[in-house]
């Protein structure tokens, strides 16, 4: 089971679906099932399909666990982050490796890392401070609101050993202090930071050389460095809307709206709340259920229509409506022209 001393996983915080994936490929590999490893987790593979998409921490924790009992290996968590960089699963890796120097990597890090797991929802912040105390530099883990969980500290730590030291030249870590006591694979500690670890410590943190805020990074261009920080901008504003009960409404409708069933009770059963509940939660918000979903149904539709892909016809199925007729006024109403004329105006082509 997971060592760890820990209160649930506040409501809302996530992890990047590339991490939960990359997780169950390593498992995989050394004698898991997939197939179990999604059921114990309760995941799918569409999910996980979609590297920024989200995936509930609570399953992330659940998922760890499994991983670790199906494959008897109770370091499977640390190794596989050693052998998995986080730019391989999180576009918070890509652009600390596409930073100028490591001091950039570290804001960039403090700045994008709720993208790769958001463990602080829905106050999130930081993860980490830098701390100089008497010529000495550290990085401090702030206290995670669910308690001390090794096997996210000692993923997060590792991957920020290994990872750099692919590029870097000596040494970036001179020791590492862990707030646990030390595990049964304690030895793999030793063999994959290569330097003095402490355990039950005040603190979970990691010494830095002094002078490691101006060592160059650069291993992308600086072009895909800004590039790669427009999708992150994007993705972080897509995560702060899933904060607030719109979002909610919007993230449990979009896999059930092909139904033509996204009803308020439905949704709000899936929230776990009432129906009335729902519609005052919406209605501080200025908004309402049926004007969340009326929205989302324009947005989608419109995007449909654009792609060219689809036919009127389909966009009316895909976004709720059985009668493409009922579909066309409602089209019409909220964007003022017709679906077919929307989507020769957009895209150039005949509606079909």
């Amino acid at each position: 089971m997971i060592e760890r001393n820990v209160a649930p996983p506040p409501a809302g915080a996530t992890v990047a679906a590339g991490l939960a994936a990359s997780l169950v490929d390593f498992a995989t590999g050394r004698g898991a099932q997939h197939t179990d490893l999604l059921a114990r987790a309760e995941l799918d593979e569409t999910r996980l399909a979609d590297i920024d998409g989200r995936v509930d921490l609570g399953r992330y924790l659940v998922l760890i666990d499994a991983a670790r009992q199906v494959t008897g290996d109770p370091a499977l968590v640390l190794r596989w982050a050693e052998a998995v960089g986080m730019a391989e699963v999180s576009i918070v890796g890509l652009i600390m490796e596409a930073s100028a120097t490591m001091g950039e990597a570290f804001v960039q890090m403090q700045r994008y890392g709720g993208l790769a797991m958001e463990i602080d929802a829905p106050a999130s912040g930081p993860r980490y401070d830098l701390v100089r105390r008497g010529g000495e530099l550290r990085m401090v883990e702030r206290p995670m609101p669910l308690g001390i969980v090794p096997a996210l500290t000692e993923s997060a730590f590792a991957r920020l050993v290994c990872g750099p030291r692919r590029f870097l030249e000596q040494p970036h870590v001179l020791a590492v202090h862990l707030a646990y006591a030390p595990p049964s694979y304690r030895s793999e500690y030793d063999r994959i930071f290569r330097c003095p670890v402490h355990f039950n410590a005040s603190c979970n943190a990691m010494t830095l050389h002094p002078e490691i805020l101006g060592w160059r990074v650069a291993q992308y261009p600086h072009y895909a460095f800004g590039v790669l920080a427009a999708k992150a901008d994007i993705l972080l504003a897509e995560l702060e809307a899933s904060k607030t009960v719109r979002g909610q409404v919007e993230a449990a409708l979009l896999p059930i709206l092909h139904e033509g069933e996204a009803g308020a009770d439905r949704i709000a059963a899936q929230l776990g709340i009432s129906r009335q509940t729902l519609f005052r939660r919406l209605q501080r918000e200025d908004t309402s259920f049926r004007q969340v979903l009326g929205d989302l149904r324009q947005r989608l539709a419109s995007d449909y229509l654009r792609g060219g892909k689809v036919s009127v016809n389909e966009t009316a199925y895909l976004v709720g409506f059985s009668d493409p007729a009922a579909f066309s006024r409602a089209f019409k109403r909220w964007t003022g022209q017709g679906p077919k004329a929307f989507r020769r105006q957009n895209k150039g082509g005949s509606a079909v």
